[in-house]
């Protein structure tokens, strides 16, 4: 099927079309020879050539001003990120002081935080210690008072048990002198 329309199609072609003598008007190869011609001459004759050289002249000048306004675009371009980069340089350099800064600071206060603590404490214990001392102090002295005061029951118990009405004039007489004598 492929060699019949390939066959066909060279058969049907203008070139078998032709016939007689090639500078004859009935030879069709002859008169395309001459429309071909006289198409290129009313081509040139209108100055279609020269439009076209001046249609791609302008074209070309046209694309040459956008490369020149990519160029320079395109330097801008480059120059504005030089600067954000440089900038961005700057801010990461800034944030890295800011945050070294503020470590610095943290470590500080933490110290001085702790500092504060071990004072803080050193107080505490010492008013602990001052509490405890003073607690002691109030027990022994409520304990010798709690001594004194059962010793003298004791005693009183003891010598109103002993005791005759003659022996405790007597003794009140001593007391009385020893009062008497340690005041004079």
């Amino acid at each position: 099927m492929k060699k019949l329309s390939i066959l066909l199609a060279l058969l049907a072609s203008p070139a078998m079309a032709a016939s007689g003598p090639f500078f004859s008007l009935q030879n069709t190869n002859f008169v395309v020879l001459i429309a071909f011609i006289a198409f290129i001459g009313i081509l040139i004759y209108a100055k279609v050539p020269a439009k076209l050289t001046g249609m791609l002249d302008a074209r070309a000048a046209t694309i040459k001003a956008e490369l020149d306004e990519a160029r320079s675009l395109r330097e801008e371009a480059k120059s504005i990120l030089a600067t954000y980069e440089r900038r961005q340089k700057e801010v990461q350099e800034q944030a890295d002081r800011i945050v070294s800064q503020a470590r610095e600071e943290a470590l500080a206060a933490a110290a001085q935080a702790k500092a504060d603590l071990k004072a803080s404490i050193a107080r505490r214990l010492a008013s602990a210690t001052e509490q405890i001392a003073s607690a002691e102090a109030a027990a022994i002295r409520q304990v010798r008072e709690q001594a004194v005061s059962v010793a003298v029951a004791a005693a009183g118990d003891v010598l109103s048990k002993q005791m005759t009405a003659e022996a405790a004039s007597s003794s009140i007489d001593d007391a009385i002198a020893q009062v008497e004598a340690r005041l004079h």
